[in-house]
């Protein structure tokens, strides 16, 4: 079962039992190859940030783990005080409100993911652009009611939008917007940015083997799972298929590695006869298509989810050129095919060992 309140929050977890309380939660994690492996674990959750976040140790590995999973799961819910659009008191919520009118000095953490996302923002020639709020507000995403709205407003939309309309300034630590109309949104990158704080909490208390995962898009690997014949490869998590959600569309094994899939399967609206997605493009103020789902090996996990983003608007080709020249990533991407209804997947920087194409 898994723990959600301070008053029950451990549950230790052995043989099937194990495996049936963590697909429940974390579907990803894939039943059929772990349910004859022997190892105990340890599997705690909490919802924060619209998902559910579980953390899932080995047992007996590392005393005081639970406790330090318990410390994780706390401050993923300060981080989302801190970083929620959604809430008025949080200091990106502040941020927003007012460094149009001033510079606003924001806690030092917070700033460097800023500054973080400025760089892939750039990096991406802004594929991924953490100031697109206005699209996708006037797409009406932001209520989860998709809505169709006029080229005019589109275009007026996009003249909000970009990090050209942002002043960090890194001595003093301040953000200023140098136009009306900028808004902030972490949607991108905030799960991944609370999974590395959490592992590095882990890490900071001596726990080295984990498995983190916010929602069924983010995950977080460290080390290996105890017990199992390849453990010094990892941890082993399955994909979905990305409109046959009870289908897998393969496994990973992930060490010391994150991984972000970015997707329109579960948000989207049809208009006069064409599917419209929740990921916009912010170079055209469009929902973005040719992509159906985009997933990413990255060092980290709020690279993992930024790049993952941007490589979704950007398609296969864009993608693989940038890539090429980024051997610290990896990808798979799934588009369609020219039959109905099929799919094809493409990956790149991917040991063979490493990926199980089950599609």
């Amino acid at each position: 079962m898994a723990a959600n309140r301070k008053s029950s929050r451990r549950d230790f977890l052995k043989g099937h039992s194990a495996i049936d309380a963590i697909s429940e939660l974390a579907p990803d994690i894939p039943a059929e190859r772990a349910a004859d492996e022997p190892s105990y674990l340890i599997q705690i959750a909490r919802t924060a940030m619209a998902c559910e976040f579980q953390i899932v140790l080995n047992a007996g590995q590392h005393d005081g783990a639970t406790e330090a999973a318990l410390e994780a799961l706390d401050l993923v819910e300060a981080l989302e005080e801190q970083l929620s659009w959604f809430r008025e008191a949080s200091e990106l919520s502040r941020l927003n409100r007012t460094a149009y009118t001033e510079a606003v000095k924001v806690e030092q953490r917070f700033f460097s993911l800023l500054q973080d996302a400025v760089a892939i923002s750039e990096q991406t020639g802004g594929a991924f652009d953490f100031t697109a709020s206005p699209l996708w507000k006037l797409w009406g995403f932001h209520r989860r009611e998709g809505k169709h709205p006029q080229a005019e407003d589109v275009q007026t939309a996009m003249e909000a939008v970009g990090t050209r309309w942002l002043e960090l300034d890194s001595p003093r630590g301040t953000i200023a917007f140098k136009r009306t109309g900028i808004e902030i949104t972490l949607g991108a990158i905030g799960k991944g940015y609370a999974l590395d704080r959490c592992a590095e909490l882990l890490r900071d208390e001596g726990i080295d083997d984990f498995l983190i995962h916010g929602g069924h898009s983010s995950m977080l690997a460290s080390g290996g799972r105890s017990g199992c014949a390849d453990e010094q490869r990892g941890w082993t998590v399955a994909l979905r298929h990305p409109f046959k959600h009870e289908q897998r569309l393969g496994e990973i094994t992930l060490r010391d590695r994150a991984l972000g899939t970015s997707g329109s399967g579960n948000q989207f609206f049809h208009f006069a006869g064409k599917r419209y997605g929740h990921v916009i493009d912010p170079r055209t103020g469009y929902p973005a298509d040719g992509v159906l789902s985009a997933t990413v090996l990255a060092p980290n996990a709020a690279q993992a989810d930024a790049f993952a983003t941007a490589f979704f608007v950007m398609g296969l080709e864009e993608t693989l050129r940038f890539c090429q020249a980024r051997p610290d990533l990896g990808i798979v991407l799934v588009c369609p095919s020219d039959q109905p209804g099929s799919i094809e997947i493409t990956t790149l920087g991917i040991d063979d060992a490493d990926w199980r194409n089950l599609s």
